[in-house]
């Protein structure tokens, strides 16, 4: 019971503390299904959409991330138990480094849609919707323990701030060799097994 209120206490802390953008829709929130069928009648318009990290691609003046999107819960995290939409591109101004913007990594973007991308996924060629970053928000990665009980050195809460790595830190709960993750199958650190992909 007390460790069940001490993962509660974190999830309420670092829901606190989102940036308004991400926790907050706009006011019109556009859905993905309308802005991927006809993205230049919806160019300009504000969205906030997350997802899944598929890859990251620094060019010389921006910082390009594939996300296979998914629907958001209530205050802006993606909801990764539930099947995929599609995928779009987040265009940043700011160095996005692969490490830390690390494949299947959980990411939520507010920003403007300016038009599409292509990009190859295989050997398909795609046109994805491409958004123009405002606030990028990385979300921490929260496991339990893989050992019963809870205590530093057995993995924990990961946490992390404003597109941060979410790093973790001891304290978590949980039982023995228990990969789970808000119910979802999770093994290893970031890039690790992905139920969905």
């Amino acid at each position: 019971m007390k460790a069940i209120f001490l993962l509660l206490c974190l999830v309420l802390t670092a829901c606190s503390s989102l940036p308004p953008a991400i926790e907050n829709p706009p006011a019109f929130d556009l859905a993905y299904r309308y802005a991927a069928q006809d993205t230049a009648r919806y160019k300009t318009m504000l969205v906030r959409w997350g997802g899944v990290i598929a890859e990251v691609d620094n060019e010389q003046n921006a910082s390009l991330v594939q996300v296979l999107l998914y629907p958001l819960n209530s205050y802006g995290r993606p909801m990764v138990d539930e099947q995929p939409q599609g995928r779009f591109v987040i265009k940043s101004s700011q160095f996005l480094d692969p490490l830390v913007y690390s494949q299947n990594s959980e990411i939520t973007v507010a920003g403007t849609l300016t038009g599409s991308i292509n990009r190859t996924i295989g050997k398909k060629t795609m046109s994805l919707p491409l958004v123009l970053s405002n606030t990028l928000y990385l979300w921490p990665m929260i496991t339990y323990s893989d050992y019963y009980g809870y205590g530093y050195p057995y993995g924990g809460f990961g946490y992390g701030g404003y597109g941060s790595g979410g790093f973790g830190y001891g304290g978590g709960f949980g039982y023995y060799n228990n990969p789970y993750y808000y119910g979802v199958p999770r093994y290893g650190w970031r890039g690790g097994y992905h139920p969905r992909w």
